[in-house]
């Protein structure tokens, strides 16, 4: 299963329909937590989202409503009994406030958290989801934006796999060896299968437009992004290092993004519709203004 769960939506301040920020992704046996806010432990109760689903935690700044919620979610990976080591990336400038997060208050600390601080744009860590990258924004304070890249795969064509005389078992040998002997000739992968492309996964929070934004969006089935203000208020949002929903959507028109997902609203917007409608006239392809404890899948593979 890979689908987005949202517990929260709001940016600074929460309000009655939204609370902070908290993005949960199920990435087949992994589960990215992102820039968990003040309640996201509550968030995930009501989404249906336990404790040990969570394997990696993903922090991209530390502002309040995108790291409040750690003390909650890190005792309560303890108090479950998480018994999976957890990864927790969160750039290294912020060791300080991360360290307060991590404790503080008293608990009995059984969960293992492994603690993997962002220091450059780079490579993060290899493992069966793929490739996870880190790369800075520009934000008044240091922040980073997070990209899960599967590599491409094959995908087996029945019509050719028949052409040629492999089956049963012998496809799984194919597809490990690469080659077979099969009626009598060498059967290739590449003679009975085509590329199936990996999927992308993009997260990109605080910022202002820069060329990261462009380069972790590049290729995404789901890009999740901010878009705090709407193109009336741009100048709010340059002077505080953000996106307007116009930028978003130009970004994603611009990426080849499939699925554009919005969100980190200012409380001062009351019609969500608004974000999408902007966002609609820079992007043909699918929006979703995300709300609170909404579900959205990854689209399927091409």
């Amino acid at each position: 299963m890979r689908e987005l769960v949202v517990l929260g939506t709001g940016s600074q301040v929460p309000s009655r329909e939204r609370t902070q920020n908290g993005y949960f992704l199920r990435w087949d046996d992994e589960g990215f937590l992102f820039d968990p806010g003040e309640g996201t432990q509550r968030q995930m109760i009501f989404a249906g989202v336990n404790a040990g689903a969570v394997t990696r935690l993903c922090v991209t700044h530390f502002h309040g409503d995108h790291c409040l919620g750690v003390p909650g979610v890190v005792q309560r990976l303890s108090l479950d009994g998480v018994p999976h080591p957890v990864h927790a990336h969160y750039p290294a400038s912020g060791q300080t406030y991360f360290t307060r997060l991590r404790y503080a208050a008293s608990f009995f600390e059984r969960a293992e958290l492994l603690e993997e601080p962002v220091e450059e744009d780079g490579l993060l860590s290899v493992g069966s989801f793929g490739q996870l990258w880190a790369r800075r924004l520009e934000h008044p304070i240091e922040s980073y934006g997070y990209q899960l890249v599967e590599p491409d795969g094959r995908r087996m064509l029945p019509g050719k796999l028949a052409e040629y005389g492999v089956s049963g078992p012998a496809v799984g040998r194919l597809q490990r060896s690469g080659s077979i002997e099969a009626g009598g000739r060498t059967v290739r992968l590449e003679d009975v299968s085509e590329v199936r492309p990996g999927q992308r996964f993009a997260f990109v929070m605080d910022t202002r437009l820069c060329e990261n934004v462009l380069r972790l969006a590049e290729g995404a089935d789901l890009l999740v992004i901010e878009s705090t203000y709407l193109s009336s208020e741009a100048d709010l949002a340059r002077r505080f290092g953000h996106l307007t929903a116009r930028q978003a959507a130009r970004v994603a028109a611009e990426c080849g993004v499939r699925k554009l997902v919005l969100t980190h609203f200012s409380q001062r917007y009351l019609e969500p519709e608004r974000f999408h409608d902007e966002a609609a006239a820079e992007f043909g392809g699918e929006i979703v203004v995300a709300s609170d404890l909404s579900r959205i899948s990854v689209p399927a593979r091409r």
